[in-house]
């Protein structure tokens, strides 16, 4: 029975939804808090949520491609990763943790 599932190419892109989601949930728990507010996006526990949530439904009903609510999950996860985490990865220098250092008015040194 799996075989026929691997065979099925809306199996792999259902899979490659849920684990994206996944990286993007687990990304949006390793950020700092106040990273979220340095960066003007909605707070952590908005992100962690709403990923959570997008998630969760996949799961528990099964991530569908045409599933109205598995879209509007990918989108979510779509918008963290394009929008809020490369801002948070700004202000953190990609690290997770402390600001910038060794950058000048112009760049690095």
């Amino acid at each position: 029975m799996l075989l026929f599932d691997v065979l099925n190419p809306f199996w792999w892109l259902s899979t490659a939804m849920v684990l994206f989601k996944l990286y993007a949930l687990v990304d949006a728990a390793l950020r700092r808090d106040d990273a979220y507010r340095a960066a003007d996006k909605k707070s952590k526990r908005f992100w962690l949520v709403i990923l959570g949530l997008a998630l969760g439904v996949d799961l528990l009903f099964g991530a569908s491609v045409l599933a109205p609510l598995t879209l509007v999950g990918l989108v979510a996860a779509i918008v963290y990763m394009v929008d809020v985490r490369p801002a948070i990865k700004q202000l953190t220098d990609g690290r997770g943790g402390g600001g910038r250092r060794n950058i000048g008015p112009y760049g690095p040194w």
